[in-house]
């Protein structure tokens, strides 16, 4: 039976250990490595989990979560490195952080993924980018695929454009954010209370990419189908032509993969 551990025992790592539990994988193949004690112990309660050191918790494994800080990434690396075992595959969620730089740091021939995730994975519905190292068959790919699967939907990309995920699915989750605050918001300034200002705005995002994803119909065409000529949408879409706002997403969205590959480079 195979094992897993994670390391690291934050938010997303909990995120990814509870799906991986949803899904089937029984809690006793899991073991997780958490510095905290007070943390690894109420993950221990919660899930059933076993709890080890770094060292003795990727010894035991066939698959290896690196759920770390990017910043911490190479000094766990550097305490693990001996005690991979041949033919563990290590599945790093650190944004910014390439497989080519944990390979360096990990005995010859390791299979190392690349996955970025995002927040919403922490209610089933995240999106991940996954991406092979050097030396990661496509049978490790389709395993954490599927081990990925458990916590939303996957897409598989060639590394180089992980900078681009990142901008787009990475950092998507607070653009997303950042304007149903601002419906919100201004449902409050016309008058709405902000529980309803709320209802309307959240119910209405859900359902318009809901009706996205189902119809499979171009997000163009979906628009188009809502503007009526002089109507009202059409006058809230002609201000935000005015104001450019299609090119800002542009220059914003440019902005987050130019600092993704900042990160990558140690920037």
């Amino acid at each position: 039976m195979s094992t897993i551990a994670i390391i690291g025992g934050g938010m997303l790592g909990e995120t990814v250990l509870a799906g991986l539990i949803r899904s089937g994988v029984a809690a006793t193949t899991i073991v997780v490595a958490e510095k905290r004690p007070e943390r690894a112990a109420e993950l221990s309660d919660r899930h059933g989990v076993s709890v080890d050191s770094l060292n003795g918790a990727v010894a035991q494994a066939d698959t290896v979560f690196l759920v770390v800080k990017p910043q911490d990434m190479a000094v766990v690396l550097e305490e693990v490195s001996s005690a991979i075992r041949p033919g563990t595959v290590v599945v790093s969620l650190a944004a910014g952080i390439t497989t080519a730089f944990i390979e360096d740091r990990l005995p010859p021939q390791t299979a190392v993924i690349r996955v970025m995730p995002n927040t919403p994975s922490q209610v089933g519905e995240g999106m991940a980018a996954i991406s092979g190292g050097t030396h990661a068959s496509e049978n490790h790919l389709v395993d954490v695929d599927q081990l990925m699967s458990t916590v939303g939907r996957t897409v598989q990309v060639p590394e180089e454009q992980q900078d681009a995920v990142t901008a787009v699915s990475g950092s998507g989750p607070a653009y997303f954010f950042y304007v149903i605050e601002a419906m919100i918001d201004s449902g409050v300034e016309l008058g709405l209370s902000r529980e309803t200002a709320t209802n309307l705005a959240v119910q209405t995002m859900l359902g318009a990419a809901t009706m996205l994803r189902a119809t499979g119909t171009d997000a163009q065409e979906l628009r188009r189908q809502v503007t009526s000529p002089n109507g009202t949408t059409a006058a809230a879409i002609a201000v935000l032509d005015q104001e450019m706002v299609a090119a800002t997403w542009q220059k914003a969205l440019t902005a987050a993969r130019d600092r993704s590959r900042e990160l990558a480079a140690g920037g």
